[in-house]
């Protein structure tokens, strides 16, 4: 494709005013100035054949990227005998990723590599869709223009970074205290036998090894390992409500993450489920901590969605799909008491088999509108409101607790360590 560039356009404007002069000052060469349209013209024909051919342009970027963290897009220039002539390079990206600075940029003369950096500002699949470029001939008259499809796709996952040092934080503080009992000492699987001390719970004095040695013995056992703990995060309408500037469903996703990190590093068993009006993701059950960028990867391929959640379909498909009892950790939210309703049905139906964690985060900003003073009739409105949906809120809380069900709330900003916290405190009461 082949452009005039802007000195082209004056240039040819400027005939106009020059023809115009030409015809008052030296009538009788009027017909000069029609000369000068086929002139600039011959020169735009000329710069555009001998402009420099099209560059070798090639785009090198990662598949995946986490929100957050820019993402710098190389274009590698191969080198050639003769460079084109104000080389200028854009790329034509998703709503979901935004330029830092421009998307544009101009190649320097012997530059070979040049950035192009992005922020990703959702999660989700994206990519690099075109790949503009465009130089001008050696008259810088006209631009030649050249459009190819890139089709890179490139997935936006959730932000581990604070996921690695969270968990890392935490593991290690277990492991120099609790994790020491968690191994051994509070389990159902035998480990070893060693002396009775004062101190110890008497119900773990094994009295037939007791009356063969003559001596106190306790029997150590250890927590089984190899456990199945599934993360089941609606995606739906509610969920993608704003906490703090950020989706519910990131947040969930983020505490799911951190806990799905403790467990595999912990040899247990993990799988992830996601679910709105139909289930959307399920991963199956996987081992080590090898599987977790397959987690990351499922994470950041769950959509926003504005559908709203069928419980009674996800709960019951996710059940099918169990085959050993298994800690399953529901991430939603509810707003009405008929959602409500259907959610505790299709809940009740998990408990007969298996541990069941309801994750909720605290909702600040109707927290913040029911304890603010109001100074005029709208503030009571909004107030009254607010405090309605908060007594329903607890009504339901106290239903989920009552049907034998965990109920964990917490700040958005401390709903991922509270999490870790509750999946250790069953692993010490041997409830999974």
């Amino acid at each position: 494709m082949i452009r005039p560039t802007r000195q082209a356009v004056l240039l040819m404007a400027a005939g106009a005013p020059l023809a115009l002069l030409l015809g008052i000052a030296v009538p009788q060469l009027w017909f000069v100035g029609l000369l000068w349209i086929p002139l600039v013209l011959t020169l735009i024909g000329l710069d555009a054949l001998f402009a420099a051919p099209p560059p070798a342009l090639e785009v090198r970027c990662p598949g995946a990227i986490e929100i957050g963290a820019p993402l710098t897009v190389e274009i590698a220039v191969a080198a050639a005998a003769r460079a084109p002539v104000g080389l200028e390079i854009a790329l034509a990206t998703g709503p979901r990723l935004r330029p830092l600075a421009d998307d544009r940029t101009r190649v320097m003369p012997g530059e070979e590599v040049v950035r192009i950096a992005f922020e990703p500002v959702r999660r989700g699949a994206d990519g690099i869709e075109r790949l503009w470029s465009r130089w001008t001939g050696p008259l810088r008259l006209v631009w030649r223009q050249r459009v190819v499809e890139i089709g890179r796709r490139i997935l936006i996952t959730p932000d581990i970074r604070p996921v690695r040092s969270a968990a890392t934080m935490l593991l290690r503080d277990a492991q120099a205290g609790e994790m020491a009992r968690i191994d051994r000492g509070e389990g159902s699987e035998f480990e070893a036998l060693s002396e009775w001390r004062s101190g110890m719970e008497r119900r773990t004095i094994d009295w037939n090894h007791s009356a063969r040695h003559h001596q106190l013995l306790a029997r150590e056992n250890r927590i089984e390992r190899n456990n199945q703990v599934v993360f089941a995060i609606d995606a739906g309408r509610v969920m993608c409500e704003p906490v703090e500037g950020l989706p519910r469903i990131d947040r969930a996703i983020s505490a799911a993450l951190l806990a799905a990190y403790s467990a595999l590093k912990l040899g247990d068993r993990v799988g992830l489920f996601g679910f709105d009006s139909k289930p959307r993701i399920s991963s199956g059950a996987v081992s080590g901590v090898r599987a977790f960028p397959l987690m990351q990867r499922l994470a950041g391929e769950l959509d926003y969605s504005t559908a709203e959640t069928n419980f009674t379909l996800a709960l019951a498909t996710l059940a099918g799909d169990l085959t050993r009892r298994s800690l399953v950790v529901v991430f939603t939210e509810f707003t009405d008491q008929a959602g409500a309703e259907l959610m505790i049905r299709a809940a009740a139906s998990l408990m007969g088999r298996h541990l069941v964690l309801f994750v909720i985060l605290n909702d600040v900003e109707l927290e913040g509108i029911a304890a603010a003073e109001p100074q005029t009739i709208d503030d009571v409105s909004r107030a009254v409101t607010a405090a309605a949906m908060l007594r329903e809120r607890r009504i339901v809380v106290s239903r989920l607790r009552h049907l034998g069900i965990h109920v964990l709330e917490a700040a958005h900003d401390a709903v991922g360590p509270a999490l870790v916290r509750q999946y250790l405190d069953f692993k010490r009461r041997n409830l999974l």
